[in-house]
């Protein structure tokens, strides 16, 4: 069965309170483009993040606005900022790496918040069902190409309003060297990830 690659950059997710301190009182985020996945898209806000030992600027706020703040960079970002942020599911910031987040009105210091995000592959409980994938919460990805392989752990996020997709950050894609669009194998093993 096969899937479509889509590449996450660095981003960052925002809440409504920390979006007014990053760009001002009663600002809302304005939408340059969607992504894939319904409802969300990538803004033309961007910020800067820093830590003791670097930064990098230019880094796109996610839409809409969430319950959280959390920072999503690759393993390549976290060495020049000095972190090691874990590997994690969206949402799931306890006790990950502090860094603190610099906008045009003010910044935000989160003690926590800055993850390696999870391989995950996006799905709807209906194509969950067709697809046979109850009971199963993560697969194994074959990767065809001049530099193919196999990539594990790539999770299972089921939701009524997602689109069918992998996602995977730069640092992944870039050493299989995937784009967005590819399309990839996922290996039918019937015990994986059960």
């Amino acid at each position: 069965m096969k899937v479509t690659v889509g590449i996450s950059n660095r981003h960052v997710h925002v809440t409504k309170e920390h979006l007014e301190t990053l760009f001002g009182k009663g600002y809302q985020l304005q939408i340059l483009h969607p992504v894939n996945q319904p409802g969300q898209y990538a803004s033309t806000e961007q910020v800067t993040i820093v830590t003791k030992k670097s930064k990098i600027e230019g880094v796109r706020v996610l839409g809409p606005t969430r319950s959280y703040t959390q920072v999503e960079i690759s393993r390549t970002d976290a060495f020049k900022l000095g972190i090691t942020p874990p590997v994690r599911d969206s949402g799931d910031v306890f006790e990950s790496a502090p860094i603190t987040i610099i906008g045009p009105c003010g910044k935000v210091e989160l003690k926590e918040g800055c993850i390696l995000a999870n391989r995950h592959i996006h799905m709807t409980p209906e194509q969950q069902k067709e697809f046979g994938f109850i009971g199963i919460s993560k697969v194994r990805i074959q990767i065809g190409g001049e530099k193919g392989g196999i990539l594990d752990n790539v999770y299972i996020k089921v939701d009524p309003e997602s689109y069918y997709e992998m996602h995977l950050d730069t640092d992944d894609a870039n050493a299989f060297l995937l784009k967005n669009g590819d399309e990839v194998e996922i290996e039918e093993e019937e015990d994986y990830g059960k």
